[in-house]
């Protein structure tokens, strides 16, 4: 729609999803059903109140409309409730932005759209020079670790991490089939049609991200007389996303740093995670809030992961190896104080966006505006919400929508 400006000298593109056609919309009919656009709607600005990079939603609309879709893609495409979502971030411009041009060999066009994207997003990087290019590129490898640092941090996985889908401002972008690690498996992806390779699992988003800057650098390359430079802006993603990492989980374990066997007790946390069907956000959550030391009795202390467990034999199973972790732990994590940033108490997990789906299909609203709400406070213990920060319920398992989704809009 434009640019608008706010006192503070920010700048936000405004851009509709779901109005219908426009010149690059190819044979689809622009469109985007109710379901599909309150999770965009509500996930963008849950990211935003985590502390995430990410493009915000600033309206939601029903248009009054029925679109067809096939959610399973399975040949059996129903009429849904239409719906347009307003987003706003400073640029909408991605990696494929500049490989389509590229591609095309169009490398006049390709120069015009790098000089605007420094001179508009990256002023910082000064007028034109022989090596402005290649500080451009490693900026954008910067934030782009950056914000895959925050992404593991709160256990959200994208689900469609293809190039098409990278800010070149490090900004979390199009919320498809996303979600939240719950029970915490390394290799879980909520995307149905990436089930099978499971190349976007939530493991694997650090490299992933690393080969989409690789295409990147492929693209720009025409531009660059020496490749070196590339070269080392992707050594410097994986820099900034190493040291970025290991910051982050000392201070999610509220550990000082990971020396020692400090970097044991947190590789043995995510295997105990693994092995007793732990939720991933509520585990930690759980440790941010433990001040009593934890006792002696294995029992007692296993209690204090109050609503984490997803599995009560394996809660018996392995009472024995987490109390021991968690006494361990007890004895090594004297930094507690950050915890309670890095520690969400509540995110959007998908069986709670379905929820309010569900009554918003039926003309409800409320949920909608429930979420909203609480996800604008995610670190703090909101009385009476309790039900917002529970695990997924067992008869979320395998229902549609509140574990794994498609890319169907």
């Amino acid at each position: 729609l434009g640019e608008v400006g706010t006192p503070a000298g920010a700048r936000g593109e405004l851009q509709l999803k779901g109005a219908g056609p426009t010149p690059y919309a190819r044979t689809a009919d622009g469109r985007a059903v109710l379901r599909s656009s309150v999770r965009e709607f509500l996930c963008s600005e849950a990211m935003h109140h985590l502390g995430v990079p990410t493009t915000r939603a600033l309206s939601l609309v029903t248009t009054g409309e029925r679109v067809l879709r096939d959610v399973f893609y399975d040949g059996r495409p129903e009429l849904e409730p239409g719906a347009v979502v307003c987003r706003v971030a400073p640029s909408f411009l991605r990696f494929g932005n500049y490989e389509i041009l590229t591609a095309r060999g169009d490398h006049a066009l390709l120069r015009r759209l790098l000089d605007f994207t420094i001179e508009r997003d990256f002023p910082e990087l000064g007028p034109a020079a022989p090596d402005r290019d290649a500080r451009w590129f490693a900026a954008v490898c910067e934030c782009t670790a950056t914000m895959l640092v925050h992404w593991m941090r709160v256990g959200f996985v994208h689900g469609v991490m293809n190039t098409d889908n990278m800010s070149v401002l490090g900004l979390t972008i199009d919320y498809g089939p996303y979600g939240w690690v719950e029970e915490f498996d390394p290799h879980w992806t909520p995307n149905t049609t990436d089930a099978a390779g499971r190349r976007y699992r939530y493991a694997n988003q650090p490299a992933i991200a690393q080969w989409n800057l690789e295409r990147l650098a492929d693209a720009v390359r025409p531009l660059v007389e020496d490749t070196a430079p590339l070269r080392a802006g992707l050594l410097r993603y994986v820099d900034v996303f190493n040291r970025g990492y290991a910051a982050m989980l000392a201070r999610k374990f509220g550990l000082p740093d990971l020396g020692g066997e400090r970097e044991a007790l947190a590789a043995s946390a995510f295997t105990l995670m693994q092995d007793a069907a732990l939720d991933f956000t509520n585990f930690f959550r759980a440790l941010t809030d433990l001040r009593a030391p934890v006792p002696d009795d294995d029992q007692a202390a296993v209690a204090l992961l109050g609503d984490a467990f997803y599995d009560e034999e394996k809660r018996v199973t392995y009472t024995a190896a987490l109390a021991d972790w968690l006494r361990r732990w007890d004895g090594l994590a004297t930094s507690r104080t950050a915890m309670a940033e890095e520690n969400p108490v509540y995110v959007l997990r998908n069986y709670l966006a379905q929820e309010a789906i569900d009554l918003a299909a039926g003309g409800d609203p409320s949920g909608v505006h429930t979420l909203l709400e609480v996800m604008r406070r995610p670190y703090t213990h909101q009385p009476g919400r309790a039900g917002y920060a529970a695990r997924r319920p067992d008869w979320a398992r395998d229902r549609a929508g509140c574990s794994m989704l498609s890319c169907s809009s």
